[in-house]
């Protein structure tokens, strides 16, 4: 377990190098960001496909996955306890009509803890749920830059979850996840002379929101045998809408913009008086979201299923920042995905103990501007690669999609990604064979 635990230390300090900037897309500049994949590399390299649950992988999307019994191959002796621990580089490719730019990021994605109490199955994990980082300008009829716009900050989760097995092959969860984070956004009038000629002196607003507050998710997974070979998983997950708590501030500032670094330079500043406007301390909903599917296969052999998640997007609001031409519909996400495995207890056979996985998914992400819907597309590829005993392995996957349109002037993102996590697993209250 020690070799493990460091393991995973070194890993988590390896990906912590880079700053989480956690996106590079212009889209992140609504809502509450770039909503993250809540899921691990496993689920992501199968289209994003989360109703299959085992007893030797983390499921974040459904806590009723930790009311899974051990695998029969461990003979009651001793119960599994679960390390996961995933990171994430994009690489983004944005055009438009008139232009285009390459931007990448690297981020850490989760960080989870599973182990039993009794039958009870209880897990702790940290990940993200949104990221803001854009880089964007407005121009005026003649060409001349009116506004700049950056932003940066996200929204993340601490999660408790437990499951437990109501009846055989049925089981239920509950996570309770604590949401926290900064989003900053910042935009800079661009003031010029009866020349055309850039003023010394630039206006600046920033806003800033703090967020916090707690949300639900309950889950049920049903996972019978057909017969003596096949296996059917069918799983639900639902989550309430829930209004977060933000915290506002808005600073108005002249500056002046080195024409070389592009760095900024406060003459004077002014904080506003939110709390005289009533937008001091706001409320912005996290949508309800539904999300269900079903598949078949033969366990610890291959796996075949579909999901289909609704976000009711359309609940969001948000009082202080509030963008013309932008409409939040409900969104829509459907996934198609597996594995196989070989021969997953091969003795002879590395290769044959690997996990091949695939998958397909598409989105409709409930944004809309200036009349143009902002889609989704991903087809995705990954291997699990067993390493050291007790099933654990290491998880690369591969993604290869595109975001947005480049209609009515919006923009299009080309992104490949590349996943790697850890699933580690180990025992406790191991039988004791002799005294």
């Amino acid at each position: 377990m020690i070799k493990k635990l460091c393991i995973v230390l070194l890993v988590f300090s390896a990906l912590n190098i880079h700053a989480q900037e956690g996106t590079t897309s212009p889209y992140s500049f609504y809502g509450l960001g770039n909503v993250k994949f809540r899921g691990t590399t496993e689920n992501k390299s199968m289209g994003g496909l989360s109703i299959y649950s085992d007893s030797i992988h983390m499921n974040f999307r459904n806590p009723a996955s930790l009311g899974i019994s051990d695998i029969k191959s461990f003979g009651g002796d001793g119960k599994l306890i679960k390390f996961t621990l995933g990171g994430e580089h994009r690489s983004v490719n944005l055009k438009t009509t008139e232009s285009s730019d390459k931007a990448s990021a690297s981020t850490f994605d989760y960080l989870g803890l599973s182990f039993p109490v009794g039958k009870l199955g209880v897990s702790i994990g940290l990940l993200p749920y949104s990221s803001v980082g854009y880089s964007l300008q407005s121009n005026r009829d003649d060409g001349l830059v009116e506004y700049r716009y950056r932003g940066e900050g996200g929204l993340n989760k601490a999660i408790l979850a437990v499951g437990y097995p109501v009846l055989k092959n049925l089981n239920v969860g509950l996570d309770a996840q604590y949401n926290f984070g900064t989003n900053t956004n910042a935009a800079v009038h661009q003031n010029y002379d009866s020349d055309n000629n850039p003023l010394q002196y630039q206006s600046r607003e920033i806003n800033e929101s703090e967020l916090s507050g707690l949300n639900f998710d309950i889950g049920l997974t049903y996972t019978p045998m057909i017969n003596d070979k096949f296996q059917l998983t069918t799983a639900l997950t639902y989550r309430p809408k829930t209004n977060l708590s933000s915290i506002n501030s808005r600073n108005y500032a002249t500056i002046v913009v080195s024409p070389s670094t592009g760095g900024e330079f406060i003459v004077n500043e002014i904080e506003a008086d939110l709390d005289a406007e009533g937008l001091g301390s706001t409320k912005l909903a996290l949508p309800s979201k539904i999300g269900f599917g079903a598949g078949i296969g033969q366990p610890r052999i291959w796996f075949v299923g579909a999901e289909y998640n609704r976000v009711n997007a359309s609940e969001f609001k948000n009082d202080l920042f509030t963008i013309e031409g932008a409409q939040y519909n409900d969104s829509n996400a459907f996934a198609l995905g597996g594995f196989v495995i070989p021969r997953y207890n091969s003795f002879n056979s590395y290769w044959k103990r690997i996990v091949y996985r695939a998958g397909v998914r598409f989105e409709n992400t409930g944004l809309e501007l200036k009349g143009e819907s902002i889609n989704e597309f991903g087809i995705s590829f990954g291997v699990g690669l067993p390493v050291g005993d007790m099933f654990s392995n290491a998880n690369i996957g591969f993604e290869y999609g595109s975001t947005g349109t480049t209609n009515a002037g919006l923009v299009k993102e080309n992104f490949f990604n590349f996943s790697l996590s850890l699933s580690l697993n180990d025992r406790w209250f191991r039988k004791r064979k002799y005294n």
